[in-house]
């Protein structure tokens, strides 16, 4: 990995944010489309990416294809320009990874084991992991501009602060991580990583109007509203699992009883699946002992073919379906999207889900959503940690405000 200098960009103008969003967001861009998507002149938009090339941020990358006459001269971020760190923290495991500019992955590490505990002891651990890691990749900290962590459940980006994991820190989260990785660190919530990730590299590219659903040990959603991220007013947006659903006397890891996710999530599926081996039924885990029965041995048995598994993730999936008929008609997305780790198991979650959906909801409201898998499946939430790094790092604004990217020029 190259030696990168990590200039200051608090000097970039309007001009040269936006036309790094539009990269970010569209790729390869000639000037001519450059200046029309920011409705400006060309000598203007000429001017404005002159001065990212001659600093290193954007390099020529080749001809636009199929031109009858001299075809236009395309444009992109310069990959080794600026490396980030991404953080994934999941249940019982925690992934890394690096990535150039581009938001091309360089050297990862996936799903190894981490037990998390709420102790400085774990965080310091964390923190070892993660040097380590960096030693492998033959990274210093010097060359990371940005490393962005995912975290589950509740968390304010702006501040930095997380209000389900290391509770015990005296400083908020996003603060100990800079100071114990001597590295820009910001955290996010995991959902909201795992759409980003979706949006910009996965089966959403492009859209406008995204609901991004994590099927994992909980439920968690994920919010693109105009081609921005969606987070609320103080970062909460998307606890769709903690709505009150059911009058089961089931008790959420939130503390209430009858949440959404109590009958819908990783969680709930480890439950029933205990519970039908407990009355006696029959499946290739019959034999497991109940304190070794795991999330990942379900979906393992589910991926060959075991019949109860199948059953249990099925009624999982139908109560999800009816649950998300009632997103669809609020939203009104272009596509809505099934992430998370019981979306490894392909059809047998999706179909259900696309019939409770399609039973549920309006018919004139449904038909204009496409109900998918998420294509970077595990990945989302480690490409989406990176990739906020680098939003977070360039000061490029994609969460929804009253604030817009567009910039105007005045003749």
């Amino acid at each position: 990995m190259e030696e990168v200098g990590i200039p200051s960009i608090e000097t970039w103008t309007e001009a040269q944010r936006a036309l790094l969003r539009q990269l970010i967001l569209r790729g390869q861009q000639t000037i001519a489309e450059l200046a029309r998507d920011q409705a400006v002149s060309v000598p203007f938009m000429t001017k404005a990416l002159n001065e990212l090339i001659a600093s290193g941020w954007v390099c020529e990358v080749g001809r636009k294809e199929n031109y009858a006459r001299r075809a236009p001269r395309l444009y992109f971020l310069n990959a080794k320009r600026a490396y980030f760190l991404g953080i994934d923290m999941g249940h019982l495991w925690m992934s890394l990874c690096i990535c150039d500019l581009c938001g091309t992955i360089i050297y990862e590490h996936s799903r190894m084991p981490f037990y998390y505990e709420d102790s400085r002891a774990c965080f310091d651990n964390l923190l070892k992991i993660i040097q380590n890691f960096l030693r492998e990749a033959n990274c210093s900290p010097q060359q990371i501009s940005c490393a962005c962590m995912t975290v589950g459940g509740r968390v304010t980006p702006q501040a930095g602060t997380a209000y389900n994991i290391f509770t015990t820190l005296d400083e908020p989260l996003a603060d100990a991580l800079t100071q114990g990785l001597t590295i820009p660190t910001t955290i996010d919530n995991d959902t909201r990583c795992m759409t980003y990730g979706e949006w910009l590299q996965g089966c959403c590219r492009g859209l406008q109007h995204v609901v991004f659903i994590n099927v994992s040990w909980g439920i968690g959603m994920g919010i693109i509203i105009d081609g921005k991220r969606y987070a609320g007013r103080s970062g909460y947006a998307g606890e769709m699992g903690h709505v009150h659903c059911y009058d089961n006397d089931i008790i959420c890891h939130c503390g209430k009883t009858g949440c959404m996710e109590t009958e819908t999530s990783g969680a709930a599926l480890l439950r029933k699946v205990m519970q039908r081996l407990r009355n006696g039924q029959v499946s290739i885990l019959s034999n497991t002992p109940e304190n070794e029965l795991s999330l990942q041995a379900i979906l393992d048995a589910i991926q060959r073919e075991d019949i109860l598994c199948i059953d249990a993730l099925q009624e999982v999936a139908t109560e999800l379906g009816r649950n998300l008929a009632g997103i669809i008609n609020i939203f009104n997305p272009e596509m809505l999207v099934i992430g998370g780790e019981l979306s490894t198991t392909g059809d047998y979650l999706l179909r259900p889900i696309q019939m409770g959906i399609k039973k549920y909801s309006l018919n004139k409201v449904s038909e204009d959503s496409i109900i998918a898998l998420s294509t970077l499946s595990n990945q989302a939430g480690l490409v989406g940690a990176c990739l906020t790094a680098r939003s977070h790092y360039l000061h490029i604004d994609d969460y929804e405000s009253p604030h817009t990217q567009r910039f105007t020029h005045k003749t």
